[in-house]
């Protein structure tokens, strides 16, 4: 039999197989992690406080990525004139997911923990795919042991929300805790918060506490105002870098499938304009997306956008250690 992939019907397409992030290698031990980037799942979304569903998240962004599984010549930008992720010089796996306790928070959040650590270990990017924006806490407090070997990361957010709530109801770890955390420990240098607007469930004095504590605050209009060379040039240059989107970010006409979709939001070009100039100013050293639920939109256009901006950050990224 030839050894032709063709005539063994094994082309791997989009369409066929189990869906990893890209179609990439799937990878069980997380003690055997040997890659550039490594993926993992957080279905996690007990920190919601109205529409579940994010922890289907990790799934469709999966299967929809699919869609830009490129295969070994990467994908080629004309606007650019850059061939993104060629597979003889990144090299992607996907883990899996983190194991989820239901209804336990302290557990699930420390399994997460767990795989990003381990990720951080093997000296892979972790990209991580949500749940609910609760998971960026466990994420943060993994980068403790890199933080003190490699020097502290700055937290750049898109957001429509601020997500800087202290406590409420006893709650610390929901899904509206993660950058009160953040800039909480002496490891995270500052924040950029991105894209905030409308009314919010963070209080005027919580605003107050997010600039004294280190955030620079901007909402998407005015973003808009300064344009993208000027919000860049307010983020430290040199710095490194982790980058937290959660897709009601976006507009909810490009991105319903969320579970706080707030309107007025950023469209694609602007997302990635900024996270491209982010990838060259300074080192992205983690990643995670989150809030996609896609039982709210029944085109799968969410999912498909939050592959799209994933496959293009990743991209960007390897790109910019290169030159």
């Amino acid at each position: 039999m030839s050894d032709n992939a063709y005539d063994q019907g094994r082309l791997n397409l989009p369409f066929v197989g189990i869906s990893t992030f890209g179609k990439n290698p799937y990878v069980a031990d997380w003690d055997r992690i040997d890659a550039d980037v490594a993926i993992l799942g957080a279905p996690f979304d007990f920190g919601t406080q109205w529409r579940a569903g994010a922890r289907f998240g990790p799934r469709s962004i999966r299967e929809a990525s699919t869609l830009f599984s490129f295969g070994h010549g990467g994908a080629y930008d004309h606007e650019d004139d850059v061939t993104y992720l060629p597979a003889e010089k990144v090299r992607i796996v996907d883990i899996g997911d983190a194991d989820i306790i239901h209804t336990d928070t302290e557990r699930s959040h420390a399994n997460i923990e767990f795989g990003v650590r381990k990720i951080l270990a093997a000296g892979a990017l972790p990209v991580v795919l949500g749940g609910d924006h609760s998971v960026n806490i466990p994420c943060i407090n993994a980068f403790e042991e890199d933080c003190a070997k490699n020097g502290p990361i700055h937290v750049v957010q898109i957001d429509a929300h601020l997500d800087f709530v202290d406590e409420r109801h006893g709650v610390r770890c929901g899904h509206g805790n993660p950058m009160r955390r953040a800039a909480e420990k002496d490891y995270v240098s500052g924040l950029s918060q991105l894209g905030i607007r409308n009314v919010s469930s963070t209080a005027r004095d919580g605003y107050e506490a997010a600039r004294s504590m280190g955030s620079d605050i901007l909402s998407v209009r005015q973003i808009r105002a300064l344009g993208v060379e000027a919000v860049l040039a307010r983020i430290p240059k040199g710095e490194r870098y982790y980058v937290t989107i959660d897709i009601d970010g976006f507009d909810p006409s490009i991105a319903p499938g969320t579970g706080t979709p707030s309107h007025g939001g950023f469209i694609y070009y602007e997302v990635l304009e900024i996270l491209a100039g982010l990838a060259e100013r300074g080192t992205i050293a983690g990643v995670d997306l989150v809030e996609v639920a896609p039982d709210y939109d029944h085109t799968g256009g969410t999912a498909i956008l939050a592959a799209q901006v994933l496959m293009n950050l990743i991209g960007r990224i390897m790109h910019a250690r290169e030159v």
